[in-house]
């Protein structure tokens, strides 16, 4: 066995490797992380943070929350793995707790969160074939501009970012973008061959934006109306981290369909799930759909104890609390090197007075004082503590930006 590097300068050389024998399709920070629990995290050579990106959501429950490990490491000692060629006794445990959560039929469980956007795709085309009626080949999708579902290349063919659309095609027909928050480019791009409306509640990527109050409420009138398929993306927005279940919940909107992800693999293993009624998953038959992994034992043990966390309100309570002081904190500083501050519960957008850094620099300048968080388009940065978080480290962490910010201004 490799012995761990833990000598001063391991994390250098951890790094050394990494640039050298991975591909660069990531430009992480010059962190390398040896240990997590809760919301805290050690480096390889002993230093601490606080880990205020949480995995993009997947780490809502923090690092090694011990319920999950603990049904991990019980299913470990039994079976990991069937395939859905046979039956395993978490699968239907999994997908009746998950569904009871969401209020809904049936789920497809899937692994991770691009294969259910690419499984709620499918699912919506063939339900408008087969029950809405539309004609063969001809179904569309509208989607909205800036959104962010994942990197397969049908996914990125309807992207609007550039970084994660050029030089992938060609693309798959089929999808009608519309400018997000715009209910009304919605209805106006509806015909009789659209089968479904694919939004994020808040865009995560695009720098935590939330949408106009009537945006989602009428986008559900408008595919009630028309025959058309809600379809939400809460793969980063749901689960706990806006202080509702779901974010739709925030707008009093039930989809026909959610997708999820991330935080219902507790951070311990991928999973994700498509989330419907019977009348939208009835339509998929054996042989039509799969996934050598998805809903493994492993998978849907952990999932399952993930539900049972969320069905506590616990999580969800927490984030609402919390993220309170999240942004009220974070209000403060605006006019002092914060130009926009946007989100819900324990997630927010960050918009740095471009003037002082780029959101990379603000990120690396955090980086020193402990606390990691990600930057995305600019100079707007990302906070997405675990829910586990306390209310003095969220204090801490604004306090630390506000320190950085300062610095900053001082030395312009």
């Amino acid at each position: 066995m490799t012995t761990i590097d833990t000598a001063a300068g391991a994390g250098d050389r951890q790094i050394a490797l990494a640039e050298e024998y991975g591909a660069h399709n990531y430009h992480p920070l010059p962190v390398v992380i040896r240990e997590g629990l809760g919301a805290h995290v050690t480096d390889v050579e002993g230093r601490g943070y606080l880990d205020f990106l949480a995995g993009y959501s997947a780490l809502n429950f923090g690092h090694r929350h011990p319920a999950l490990i603990e049904a991990a490491r019980r299913q470990l000692d039994r079976v990991t793995l069937t395939s859905r060629a046979f039956h395993h006794d978490q699968f239907g445990p999994f997908c009746a707790g998950l569904a009871r959560l969401a209020g809904k039929e049936q789920v497809l469980p899937m692994n991770t969160g691009a294969e259910a956007v690419e499984s709620g795709i499918k699912v919506a085309r063939k339900w408008g074939y087969e029950v809405k009626g539309v004609p063969a080949g001809a179904a569309t999708v509208i989607v909205a501009s800036g959104n962010f579902h994942g990197r397969t290349t049908t996914i990125v063919g309807f992207s609007d970012d550039p970084d994660a659309r050029d030089g992938f095609g060609p693309f798959a027909p089929g999808f009608r973008r519309v400018p997000y928050g715009d209910a009304a480019a919605v209805a106006a791009a509806i015909d009789a061959t659209t089968v479904a409306v694919l939004v994020e509640p808040i865009q995560g990527e695009a720098g935590v934006l939330v949408p106009p109050d009537d945006y989602l409420p009428e986008l559900r009138r408008l595919c009630s109306e028309h025959r058309v398929l809600l379809v939400l993306d809460e793969i980063q927005s749901g689960l706990g981290r806006t202080g509702r279940t779901f974010a739709a919940e925030h707008s009093g909107v039930v989809p026909d369909v959610y997708l999820l992800g991330k935080a219902l693999g507790g951070g311990v293993v991928p999973v994700s799930a498509v989330v419907a009624d019977r009348d939208v998953l009835g339509v998929l038959q054996p042989g039509q759909h799969g996934s050598t992994f998805g809903g493994n034992p492993l998978a849907a043990a952990v999932g399952r104890a993930v539900v049972e966390l969320l069905a506590t309100g616990e999580p969800q309570r927490r984030a609402a609390e919390l993220g309170e002081v999240l942004h009220g904190e974070l209000a403060a500083l605006v006019g002092r090197g914060v130009i926009a501050v946007r989100g819900r519960g324990l997630w927010a957008g960050v918009d740095i007075d471009p003037g002082l850094a780029t959101g990379r620099q603000v990120c690396e300048d955090l980086m020193a004082e402990g606390i990691l968080v990600k930057d995305t388009h600019g100079s707007t940065i990302r906070l997405a503590p675990p829910l586990v978080v306390t209310e003095q480290e969220v204090k801490e962490a604004v306090a630390a930006l506000g320190r950085v910010l300062e610095r900053r201004a001082a030395g312009r």
